[in-house]
């Protein structure tokens, strides 16, 4: 099955769900921007001028920028882990098929979520901020466990080869896919994210399948 991310990690996940609807309302706005202008231009300033509202009024309901950005990695994870714990437990389906499903599901959101694409790929920002690097980190460590878990699964099933243990195919597999989502990002997302997905993934299966 899914491993369910750290129970710490639940809980004060979702303690920061419980977000006022004006808490929601300004992070959908700062969605709105990041979609338009690129996560540079979403400032407090810019935030509230979006939403006619004053710079006062805002720090109220968030006390930084990177809070409101924070907001937004907890709710994609909390919605990812319920998204792929429905594909992991179809137990009838072959391990490769779980994988492309996995996928496919997660390059989706990408596409209807550009926004948050742009959150989880500014470590540039990230790096001198540890709370975000470590939201970063456990979305990361989430789709690790459940991709090693499949490969595990595979190779145990004699599907997969076992030239390379889970964790390095994984790797390689994650590493893939991160570079079809940058060459989507770089794109200004015209690339087809869905498609240039499975063909690579359906490539690296066929490398470790017997």
């Amino acid at each position: 099955g899914i491993i369910p991310l750290q129970e710490e990690t639940v809980e004060a996940a979702m303690k920061n769900k419980d977000f006022t609807e004006r808490q929601i309302e300004i992070m959908e706005a700062a969605t709105l921007r990041i979609d338009k202008f690129g996560i540079q231009e979403l400032t407090i300033k810019n935030l509230a001028s979006d939403l006619s509202l004053s710079e006062a009024a805002l720090y109220r309901h968030f006390k930084s920028k990177n809070e409101i950005l924070l907001g937004l990695l907890t709710y994609f994870i909390l919605e990812m882990n319920e998204r792929l714990a429905v594909i992991i437990e179809d137990k009838e389906l072959q391990p490769s098929e779980l994988l492309k499903k996995v996928f496919v599901s997660q390059l989706n959101t990408f596409v209807q979520k550009p926004a948050i694409v742009s959150v989880i790929f500014s470590e540039g920002i990230f790096q001198f901020n540890k709370e975000l690097s470590d939201k970063v980190s456990t979305m990361m460590a989430l789709m690790q466990k459940n991709i090693s878990a499949l490969i595990t699964r595979g190779q145990n099933e004699g599907v997969y080869a076992k030239l390379l243990g889970p964790d390095t195919i994984t790797t390689i597999i994650m590493g893939s896919m991160r570079m079809v989502v940058l060459k989507w990002k770089l794109s200004g997302n015209k690339s087809n994210l869905v498609n240039d997905g499975k063909n690579v993934l359906n490539g690296l299966l066929k490398m470790i399948e017997k």
